[in-house]
């Protein structure tokens, strides 16, 4: 009988996932769920001939050019693959897969969260209630911006941005998208097409991003593109830190340019940015986009029919 190909799990994933793996693979998991380091994954490489990493462990070009010839494939449990330089991955020879499809209405369920959250008032709401403090009304009280029948703009139309969309609808939003390829009319689905961000800007009384984080999007929303937004816009981020300039994010909240702001992801992760949590306008959550128990399975189970394709001489669904 030939013997099982060797796999890394760097992080604790579901029970399922994991009891998948242990039935077809000689399975290696960090019981501890730590982020794997650079000398951790370099060390594995000359012990397993497959990885099952999250975003939390990065590839970089020096990492890859010391990894031990026997690693084949690098079986991402994420869409996003900032983490990983591909074009060293693919010099080495290593595969590389990622989960897209899976993952997008748990994401969008929480972009939808952040956008109500920050819309209207969820952080001093909360506070005031778990404090004892809320003591009085008057119709001033707690007025925040109203998401039904609003101008929503999205910018990366992917599968989560459509997902986003959808949801968006049952709130009467009227939604604009920038994408770098304009959809179908049956994806687009009375969504209005524009060619350039900079045209987007000035109409979204809400902003959302989902794109990725690329070289050419990295500050992709910076001072100058904030202050393009209608004065008390709302602009949400559930994709990628990198897209997001902090400081020039600050200054619009601090002097009201931006009505509010959700944010599950930041420059630094874990972590985030300290200096956002005196702003009970801007609600944030910890990256858990993805974190339903369904989609958790749902992404294992596509990196592992990865793996199981790549083993059995066959083309991975999501070879990148």
């Amino acid at each position: 009988m030939a013997e099982k190909p060797v796999l890394w799990l760097p992080r604790r994933v579901s029970d399922a996932t994991v009891a998948r793996a242990r039935r077809d693979y000689e399975v290696i998991l960090n019981e501890a769920d730590t982020p794997g380091t650079a000398d951790e994954i370099i060390l594995m490489s000359a012990s397993v001939d497959a990885m099952m990493p999250c975003h939390s462990e990065h590839f970089t070009a020096e990492v890859v050019s010391r990894l031990d010839p026997r690693l084949k494939i690098v079986a991402n449990h994420s869409v996003g693959v900032d983490h990983c330089d591909l074009p060293a991955l693919s010099a080495k020879g290593i595969a590389v897969t990622n989960t897209p499809d899976v993952l997008s209405d748990a994401t969008a369920e929480l972009a939808m969260l952040l956008m109500l959250g920050a819309a209207r008032h969820a952080v001093r709401g909360d506070r005031l209630m778990r404090t004892g403090e809320w003591d009085s009304w008057s119709p001033s009280f707690m007025v925040g911006t109203q998401v039904t029948g609003a101008r929503l703009g999205i910018v990366g139309m992917g599968r989560v941005g459509q997902a986003f969309a959808a949801k968006a609808r049952g709130f009467d939003m009227e939604v604009h998208y920038f994408n770098r390829t304009r959809l179908s009319p049956d994806q687009e689905n009375g969504a209005i097409y524009h060619e350039s961000i900079d045209s987007l800007l000035p109409l979204a009384e809400f902003l959302s991003l989902h794109c990725p984080a690329t070289p050419e999007t990295v500050d992709l929303m910076n001072a100058e593109r904030i202050a393009a937004l209608p004065d008390g816009a709302v602009l949400v981020n559930s994709a990628r830190g990198a897209l997001v300039n902090e400081n020039a994010l600050l200054h619009a909240i601090e002097t009201r340019k931006l009505a509010a702001a959700g944010l599950d992801c930041f420059k630094t992760e874990p972590g985030g940015n300290p200096n956002f949590a005196t702003h009970e306008n801007i609600f944030m959550l910890p990256h858990i986009g993805s974190a339903t128990s369904k989609t958790r399975d749902a992404m294992g189970f596509r990196a592992l029919d990865n793996l199981d394709a790549f083993f059995a001489g066959k083309t991975p669904r999501d070879l990148l």
